[in-house]
């Protein structure tokens, strides 16, 4: 069953003078043209920017986290081949001095003695700086720079639950990304060609008892970027979806449900995201690795599963064409909030 998903081509707000969901805002975009304005609605509020860039070696995580009653600042890395893994993070309560953007490709930092994280987005490129004085006993220090090119899509949806719960999210995919991250001695290089960027910018009202999954790819695959993105359950019987590929920078939209479904007692077992009525998407995920969950306490609490593997299938274009999916880098993520 395919969705009569409504697209949007002007510049709209996300919520009206109330903090409640504009209606005019509902759809989807090609381009970020919803101004996230959230206001009111304490303790209800989700914003977060998350970056994760695939490199050769190396997936790095950076991610600011606004709850309202605290923020959260955290750097990931995971090496693919030896699978080490570590995570750093700072809880700040409330945050009132940390400012997220209205706008999805605004700059924005994160200053601690812990962690700083710095993103500047300026003239088609983000410049990412990390630096960590004690990454696991070690020193981190990243600078990457994020490539936006020019004519490239992004998925941009407005999911309405109700007037008082709804979210806008922003999904950049395939970005070339150059630089490099140090950890201690060791450094690792980011090729433009074959190192690509993920950015995920969410703002939202959201209820307890909201699951989520996130199914995405950023890889060059036969000679060409694709990008991969899909979503579940939260979207679910709201006639909208977060469904797309891209093909070097051209988003294919998909006005269909997807389904996720695997084994919860095995963290390693393969996951199946196919479309609800048809066979568009046909898609096997095998993890490697499942990155351990971060739980956030106070008051109410969200946590966030990243599962890294690979991906393999098909997927039918709305031009008809097939793509054949081997082996392609990937995650899926859960979260949930209750």
């Amino acid at each position: 069953m395919q969705h009569e998903e409504r697209e949007l081509t002007e510049t709209v707000s996300l919520c009206d003078s109330k903090g409640l969901l504009n209606p005019e805002s509902i759809g989807y975009a090609r381009s970020p043209l919803v101004r996230s304005n959230l206001r009111g609605q304490f303790m209800k509020k989700k914003r977060w920017n998350n970056w994760c860039i695939y490199g050769e070696e190396v997936l790095l995580t950076a991610s600011i986290v606004h709850l309202d009653h605290k923020v959260i600042c955290l750097v990931y890395i995971l090496n693919y081949e030896t699978q080490r893994f570590y995570e750093k993070h700072v809880t700040l309560p409330f945050g009132r001095r940390i400012k997220m953007p209205e706008e999805a490709l605004e700059s924005i930092k994160f200053v601690h003695d812990d962690i700083t994280i710095q993103l500047v987005h300026m003239q088609g490129e983000t410049h990412l700086s990390v630096v960590i004085p004690d990454f696991d006993n070690e020193v981190l220090h990243a600078d990457l720079h994020i490539i936006h090119p020019e004519k490239d899509e992004s998925l941009n949806v407005v999911i309405p639950r109700s007037r008082d719960s709804f979210h806008f999210t922003s999904k950049h995919s395939i970005m070339p990304t150059g630089g490099y991250v140090r950890v201690g001695d060791r450094r690792y290089d980011f090729n433009p060609y074959y190192s690509f960027a993920v950015h995920d910018y969410g703002r939202g009202v959201w209820h307890a008892g909201t699951n989520w999954d996130w199914a995405m790819a950023s890889q060059r695959t036969s000679g060409k970027r694709i990008g991969l993105n899909f979503g579940g359950r939260w979207t679910d019987g709201t006639g909208l979806t977060e469904n797309a590929v891209f093909v070097e920078g051209a988003m294919h939209k998909f006005h269909e449900d997807v389904v996720f479904t695997s084994d919860k007692k095995d963290p390693k077992s393969a996951w199946k995201i196919q479309t609800k009525f048809s066979d568009n998407i046909q898609l096997t995920f095998k993890p490697f690795f499942q990155c351990p969950t971060l739980d956030h306490y106070l008051v109410r609490k969200m946590s966030i599963t990243q599962y890294v593997g690979y991906y393999h299938g098909k997927v039918r274009l709305p031009s008809g064409q097939v793509l054949p999916i081997r082996q392609m880098l990937g995650s899926i993520l859960e979260r949930k909030y209750r």
